[in-house]
């Protein structure tokens, strides 16, 4: 979660008979860089189905401009065809409040707090899913069947603050059915460090790094979004299994000078997303206006940025859906579009599917099968 969720961006009325997805898979060709093509015989053979999974999703209960029951997972999912959504719980939230179009702390919890909310949150997620007639993942199988189509919802948190209570309430957030956890966010905790906050524990902690091996051993995918990279490194050291950095995206030049935008101090630098690549990890992009360009265009045109940087093993959609202002992608049938867009441009169908879905199923059934290992 980064920034103050906003209604959504007017639109021209397109033509009669001519969708937004016609109109932007006509731009298609605006693709800056250049992609292989397919051939005349490739462009004649039926395109496989391509899934989607998005590492980093929003949907809040009772709060912003568009909360979970206005627009129920269910059908949005099956609009895009997306069958793999980490659907994160902010683990943080009612310690937090909304400042210059980002998040700081305002107050901090007392014992036993963060684990109840996670619970209360945790059976609200679950309801929605059950209703919703979706299925939870909770084993490798589950992964499998999504990636054959059929749709599931990775319960996720984002910042492990309930985990200060000790490694017994991690336990606990698996048996809820966690299997993707987020180490830090926007509030202090006894972990590691975060980029939007002065470093307390000079990358991970002691007991961090206790929580990453209790990850390890239970099979859920630890998330390196907004650790400072010192934090990256020693947790790339230590873990068994390929993590993830679920959502914002990679400066590619050296900073020389300290940066305090909000939002570009949450990027990660071009070298350390190498160094999670290199561990077998995975970088999502997130739909921020100000930093990706606020049509799917212009985040079709990062994504395969991305890949040319990193390889095309270790990208994947990390929207940051529906806690961002200005968005390039409002809806997970923006996500459709975007697709769509990779593919009429001559995008090698392997990438797109790697993208889609394949990458962050990947490194989530790795964590999982390497429990207990």
């Amino acid at each position: 979660m980064t920034s103050i969720s906003r209604s959504p961006r007017s639109q021209s009325k397109p033509q009669r008979g001519v969708t937004r997805r016609h109109m932007l898979a006509g731009a298609a060709g605006l693709l800056a860089a250049p992609l292989l093509r397919t051939s005349g015989a490739d462009a004649q053979t039926a395109r496989p189905k391509l899934y989607i999974a998005d590492m980093h999703f929003h949907l809040f209960f009772g709060v912003g401009r568009r909360p979970a029951h206005t627009q129920p997972l269910g059908p949005s999912m099956a609009r895009a065809e997306a069958s793999l959504v980490s659907w994160s719980i902010v683990g943080d939230m009612p310690w937090l409040k909304a400042e210059q179009r980002t998040f700081v702390q305002k107050g901090q919890p007392t014992a036993g707090e963060p684990s109840a909310w996670l619970a209360d949150e945790a059976a609200r997620v679950k309801a929605h899913v059950a209703d919703n007639k979706l299925a939870l993942v909770r084993t490798p199988a589950d992964v499998a069947a999504a990636k054959a189509g059929r749709p599931h919802v990775v319960l996720a948190v984002e910042g492990a603050t309930f985990a200060d209570d000790g490694l017994a309430q991690l336990r606990a957030a698996y048996d809820l059915g966690v299997r993707h956890l987020q180490l830090v966010h926007f509030i202090d905790n006894r972990i590691g460090d975060m980029q939007t906050a002065r470093a307390a524990h000079g990358g991970l902690s002691d007991f961090g790094r206790t929580v990453v091996a209790e990850c390890n051993r239970l099979g859920i995918l630890i998330d390196l979004a907004h650790c400072t990279e010192r934090a990256v490194d020693q947790v790339l050291e230590q873990s068994r299994a390929p993590v993830v950095w679920s959502h914002s995206s990679v400066h590619v030049w050296p900073r020389l000078l300290p940066v305090f935008t909000g939002w570009k101090r949450r990027q990660l630098s071009l070298a350390a997303a190498k160094r999670i690549a290199a561990k077998g990890g995975v970088i999502g992009l997130w739909a921020l206006g100000d930093d990706v360009g606020t049509t799917p265009l212009t985040y079709a045109e990062r994504v395969l940025d991305l890949t040319r940087r990193l390889g095309e093993d270790h990208v994947a959609f990390g929207t940051d859906m529906n806690a961002l202002s200005r968005p390039a992608l409002s809806s997970l049938s923006d996500l459709r579009v975007v697709v769509d867009l990779l593919l009429a441009r001559g995008a090698p169908v392997p990438l797109v599917a790697k993208v889609a879905m394949d990458n962050f199923a990947r490194v989530l059934i790795t964590a999982m099968e390497r429990r207990g290992a």
